[in-house]
């Protein structure tokens, strides 16, 4: 969407105060993954590595007038093998950023999530969608609604604290966790309404840590403080949360893009919980949209380097 970078400036600015860094693009043969890496390049939020078949990406880069010769350029055959370059680089430390140009999710990710070649680590990767909705007065987390089909309460246990780690990266101290449900009750039929309670139990001793929790709370009294009121929910959470943890992909999914292409949200993409950030596009989403992903993978990064986490 063509609000995103003014919807993203705050994080923009943060990023190009940081400084670029290096990102491993990975196949960026369309229109709009190449333009999302030369964006972030312009920016001065990224150094791009493309990772592509240099005679496809040279056709495309004289069809849309950008000179590569700015960019570093490692030729492969294909798009699998783009993938695996790309992961590599990551993994050997030469880039600290991996990007998904235009190639298949499950291509790009079964590379990353490589057993002894990708990059990985103990927890379990999630996604998180930023989003700016002009209805709502600070930006919305999402999480997962692109990774993880239907998550088990520890595998929602990882999201959620990837979910909190960035908050935490993008400066807010302590976000608000509304764990979504159809119901604002636990009812025993309905397995995510038991995942929200075992999760707020958890928070409570110390298995997620860094955020107010609470849940079961349905998606209006999440986000109305009078809706929560008008049902006597008494909640530190409800009508003001940063991160909202759907109960599983499909829902996560549709909520989403119901706020892109309803409410003219504009969204920013993240993958947490792998040993560097990775920017998880869709091939429909535009430059702009790329490049706000870019940003906060860029802080991302840079957090990891001041802790002394680089792969």
């Amino acid at each position: 969407m063509t609000r995103d970078e003014h919807a993203f400036s705050d994080i923009l600015q943060q990023a190009v105060g940081l400084g670029p860094l290096p990102m491993a693009v990975t196949h960026p043969c369309s229109r709009e993954a190449l333009l999302g890496a030369v964006e972030a390049a312009d920016h001065g939020i990224a150094t791009p590595i493309l990772v592509a078949p240099a005679a496809r990406l040279a056709k495309l880069a004289d069809e849309l007038e950008v000179d590569l010769s700015r960019f570093e350029l490692v030729d492969v055959p294909h798009s699998h093998a783009a993938a695996e370059q790309a992961v590599s680089l990551v993994r050997d430390g030469y880039a600290d950023i991996l990007m998904k140009g235009s190639l298949h999710t499950d291509e790009f990710m079964g590379e990353a999530l490589a057993r002894g070649t990708g990059i990985r680590t103990d927890r379990r990767i999630s996604h998180v969608w930023i989003m700016k909705v002009e209805t709502y007065p600070r930006y919305l987390f999402i999480t997962d609604a692109a990774i993880n089909i239907e998550p088990d309460l520890l595998t929602k246990r990882d999201i959620c604290q990837n979910a909190i780690d960035l908050t935490q990266a993008l400066g807010i101290r302590q976000p608000k966790v509304a764990i979504l449900a159809a119901v604002e009750t636990i009812n025993p039929a309905m397995r995510s309404t038991l995942d929200a309670a075992a999760l707020c139990k958890m928070a409570d001793r110390g298995q997620i840590t860094g955020a107010i929790l609470d849940g079961p709370l349905a998606f209006d009294n999440a986000i109305s403080r009078e809706a929560a009121d008008s049902k006597g929910i008494v909640s530190p959470v409800a009508g003001d949360p940063d991160i909202l943890l759907v109960p599983d992909l499909e829902a996560g999914n549709m909520l989403g893009k119901q706020l892109t292409y309803l409410a003219a949200a504009a969204s920013a993409g993240i993958v947490m919980g792998a040993r560097a950030p990775i920017v998880l596009t869709s091939r429909a989403d535009d430059a702009n949209g790329r490049l706000a992903s870019a940003a906060v993978a860029n802080l991302l990064a840079h957090r990891r380097r001041q802790s002394g986490q680089r792969t």
